[in-house]
């Protein structure tokens, strides 16, 4: 059965919030001097990509100097914890009008490692190219990649060398969309969601085999599986696409890899999912996903009673740049905050808070967890980087992006220890 690529199943290109959650595992310590470097994170903005440190110092915009690409993205980091994979894309290849469905996938994007240390730039993935569009999954132990390829409008993933070769079927071809992937800390199954006319998820040994269903239902929209840190649990959205068809909005699901104990930990749909925001004239939005702490709670951005978006959904026109809204911020009210679920009892504790409320997304925890960023946007507005400490205290906002724009998508860079003569 042949399954084509529609908007639902492009939420987000690249689940870049949920590889926020795979930290790659140190390597073996020595006898040598260690330094640690200082808390630092990755944010996008405008197309490119920046990196500053967690107190607001050290900022910096990538410039990478490579002809005809336009947007620039950070991918999986290497266990060194210096070199990480982006992700470029070419400008789009045809002018405005089409469904998005018939011109993404023609967009040519292009893989590389960077080299944080040297600044090294690298392109991978090269040989045995069979398409023009390619977005990096994770990595398996930093010497084969997860690489989702999608040809003639039907996605599947493959295994393959860092240089492309030897490319090995990871999922099937017309089964679906496979994407948002997580390697278990442990190292030993990866967990995805498959987008097709339902939306399931699954895990499987890192080559693809011993596949487990572990949750699908033709009324549930499930995305972005994320590992506990003791890889014994899975959390995961569930969004209620039929009365949602913008996925504005979902819950939190827990269960087994092996699809058991499934629980609901969050009701009424009080996650904010599909993150909307800005203005006509500056609008963007991305899925927004919860992922653990260290600790083995979860951080989300949770809903405050009857909000609303200034961005409504259109249900009844072609959808022909990925967004599909109107701006209605007469009709918005309210707004999220980020909130830690603990998975036993599903107890909720407000982490940010503010009066008027805003919209607060994009949260992750630290390598050492003791700091969140996280995105916070007035209604109607961009969004800026915030930092705070792990328990809320000290909010302090950091950048509001280039030529303050709006800045997204942060993810803090791991604080591996590393090691000098």
């Amino acid at each position: 059965m042949r399954t084509e690529i529609n908007r639902r199943q492009f939420l987000t290109v690249t689940a870049l919030s949920p590889m926020a959650a795979c930290l790659p595992t140190p390597s073996r310590a020595t006898n040598r001097k260690r330094e640690t470097p200082p808390a630092r994170f990755f944010f996008t903005t405008q197309g490119k990509t920046a990196m500053m440190n967690a107190d607001g110092s050290g900022l910096r915009y990538f410039d990478f100097d490579q002809p005809n690409q336009a947007t620039w993205q950070p991918s999986a980091f290497f266990s060194d914890g210096h070199r990480v994979l982006f992700l470029s894309m070419e400008p789009r290849r045809d002018g405005p009008g089409k469904p998005f469905n018939e011109y993404y996938h023609k967009t040519p994007t292009h893989i590389w490692i960077h080299d944080l240390d040297s600044g090294s730039l690298t392109e991978i993935a090269t040989k045995n190219r069979m398409a023009p569009f390619y977005t990096p999954q994770i990595l398996i132990d930093d010497e084969r990649i997860l690489m989702q390829v999608v040809r003639n409008k039907v996605a599947q993933t493959f295994s393959m060398n860092l240089d492309g070769s030897d490319p090995q079927e990871f999922t099937r071809a017309g089964e679906g969309m496979p994407y948002g992937m997580n390697l278990s800390p442990d190292g030993k199954r990866v967990a995805y969601h498959i987008a097709a006319s339902v939306y399931q998820i699954w895990t499987s040994d890192l080559d693809g085999g011993n596949r487990t269903l572990v949750a699908s239902h033709p009324d549930h929209l499930y995305f972005c599986p994320q590992w506990s840190p003791d890889s014994q649990w899975l959390a995961f959205q569930d969004c209620l696409f039929r009365q949602d068809p913008g996925h504005d909005w979902s819950d939190l699901v827990l269960c087994r890899p092996d699809g058991s104990e499934h629980r609901l930990l969050t009701k009424n749909q009080s996650l904010w999912f599909g993150a909307t925001y800005g203005y006509p004239g500056n609008r963007s939005g991305g899925s927004n996903v919860p992922v653990w702490t260290r600790d083995g709670e979860v951080l989300c951005s949770h809903r405050l009673p009857d909000s609303k978006v200034p961005w409504e959904f259109q249900t009844k026109r072609p959808d022909v740049d990925h967004f599909n809204r109107d701006y209605k911020p007469e009709l918005a009210r309210g707004g999220t905050e980020i909130c830690r679920i603990d998975p036993r009892d599903g107890a909720i504790t407000k982490i940010t808070q503010s009066d008027p409320p805003t919209w607060d997304f994009r949260q992750s925890e630290s390598s050492n967890g003791k700091r969140i960023v996280f995105c916070r946007a007035n209604t109607g507005e961009s969004p800026a980087i915030w930092v705070a400490d792990a328990d809320g205290r000290s909010p302090r906002m950091l950048t509001k992006g280039l030529n303050d724009r709006g800045a997204d998508h942060p993810r803090w860079i791991p604080q591996f220890t590393t090691e000098k003569a």
